[in-house]
């Protein structure tokens, strides 16, 4: 099983969204997963031109549950700061 694989796994079609990152029935975390998928293919874009995805989990207790990649908690590694986007807007007075 690839994590990266294009074509979802089938055992993804039951999973429900759990907004706080935990599968919803037991609460174990993403890296107690014993299968894990991400839906590169459809990425969303947010305010800030930001992409995240459907990252797809099925637990051990049986759940099978999804959350987007930017609901995760934030790590130590991405406390660093990132440099800020300016692009070039056309209809700007200079």
């Amino acid at each position: 099983m690839d994590a990266f694989d294009p074509t979802p796994p089938a055992w993804t079609q039951p999973a429900i969204h759990s907004h706080a990152f935990t599968c919803p029935t037991c609460h174990k975390t993403s890296t107690e997963a014993t299968q894990v998928w991400i839906n590169r293919r459809s990425p969303v874009f947010t305010e800030d031109y930001r992409k995240k995805w459907q990252e797809f989990y099925h637990c051990q207790c049986g759940q099978v549950w999804w959350a987007w990649s930017n609901d995760r908690s934030p790590s130590e590694l991405g406390q660093r700061d990132r440099p800020s986007r300016d692009f070039f807007n056309p209809f700007e007075d200079f």
